[in-house]
């Protein structure tokens, strides 16, 4: 990993009392082009290889999740001890039907010691980046060494941010695209080529992977599908499978999983959500946090063949919302939001109240 000029250890930040700091889309995305993107992805790595790094001081249980048949609403917390951080996310796979985004989110990081929030945070852009940043993170200890092109099946709001993340930390600069929606394909086609990649539209998995180094599973639908089999698979190559996030959800074949070395964040979370979901909890998954601090192994030989299972988790989210909180700092005047109530006397909250009614009179 290489290194970034924005400060990521970590170091608690702790709250100015009378207002929340507030970080809108545009906000990110003015922040993005300060910073320039590839560096944005080093630094967003970066910080979340640092937290994985420190895991045992981090709070960690499942996310809550509320099911609906048409998707899922989730809230994922999590703590260092000096900060606390959550985000609200949601998954509505049919929602572009409706002209809506699949997933949205926002997010509040936290001050432990007095309870306070620091900032709220759009998460929508920001999960899509942290998630490519982790993939790639993930690849840097589980891919093959110069790996030079990646099969990209499902080319929806996510695709991008796996490309520039690839590239970015591993360069990986040549794609493969599949997606069972042509048009889905020659967006992220369109929109990658402007950049520099290149890109090869493929007709089917089976074609998309010819030659692949990496293959990134990113479909969106909340289903148990079967995108990558075994007899499809050679060994020495590395999967990165985040579609599969929700009970129910799935991508690869079960005979591909007993195959492999399987890689999570959290294995409790994955048992729930990921593709082992369909493994006994008898097969053996390596938490990469392991990997991270040389206590497990990542990839060991050419002939390896390695599955990142990735659902997302509350660390990543943390990581995220504390790197831009600092960046933000840095390169931005602040916005505030006035979002907590801060009565003169702190038990006489009433007081507001009365004050409120006396100058509503007196105007």
């Amino acid at each position: 990993m290489q290194s970034s000029s924005v400060k990521t250890e970590s170091t608690p930040v702790h709250a100015n009392v009378s207002q929340v700091a507030f970080l809108s889309v545009q906000d990110l995305l003015d922040l993005m082009t300060k910073v320039g993107i590839e560096s944005f992805i080093k630094g967003l790595a970066k910080s979340i290889e640092t937290d994985f790094k420190r895991w045992s001081l981090f709070d960690k249980s499942p996310r809550f999740a509320a099911h609906s048949p048409g998707g899922v609403i989730e809230l994922m917390p999590t703590s260092d001890g000096h900060n606390f951080s959550f985000k609200y996310v949601n998954g509505h796979p049919k929602n572009t039907q409706k002209g809506l985004q699949t997933v949205t989110a926002f997010g509040v990081l936290a001050d432990v010691d007095s309870g306070y929030p620091l900032l709220l945070s759009e998460m929508t852009v920001l999960t899509a980046l942290r998630t490519g940043a982790t993939s790639a993170l993930m690849a840097s200890y589980l891919a093959p060494a110069n790996s030079q092109c990646m099969a990209l099946i499902g080319n929806g709001a996510q695709s991008e941010f796996q490309a520039f993340s690839f590239r970015t930390l591993l360069g990986v600069n040549t794609l493969r695209l599949y997606d069972v929606d042509p048009m889905a394909s020659q967006k992220c086609c369109a929109n990658l080529i402007h950049h520099g990649f290149d890109v090869t539209i493929c007709s089917s998995a089976e074609e998309a992977i010819q030659g692949a180094d990496i293959i990134t599973t990113c479909t969106a639908d909340k289903c148990n599908a079967t995108i990558l089999t075994s007899d499809m698979i050679k060994d020495g190559v590395y999967i990165n499978a985040i579609g599969g996030d929700c009970p129910g959800k799935t991508e690869l074949d079960k005979a591909l999983l007993l195959r492999a070395d399987v890689f999570v964040e959290f294995e409790e979370q994955t048992r729930i959500e990921g593709d082992i979901q369909q493994l006994s909890h008898e097969f053996s998954v390596t938490e990469m946090h392991k990997v991270m601090n040389e206590q497990a192994n990542g990839r060991t030989s050419g002939s390896q063949l390695t599955i990142f299972d990735g659902v997302g988790f509350a660390v990543e989210d943390f990581s995220a919302l504390r790197y831009v909180y600092q960046l933000m700092k840095q390169h931005m005047p602040t916005k505030e939001l006035e979002l907590i109530a801060t009565p003169e006397n702190p038990r006489d909250l009433f007081s507001l109240f009365c004050a409120n009614n006396t100058m509503r009179k007196a105007g």
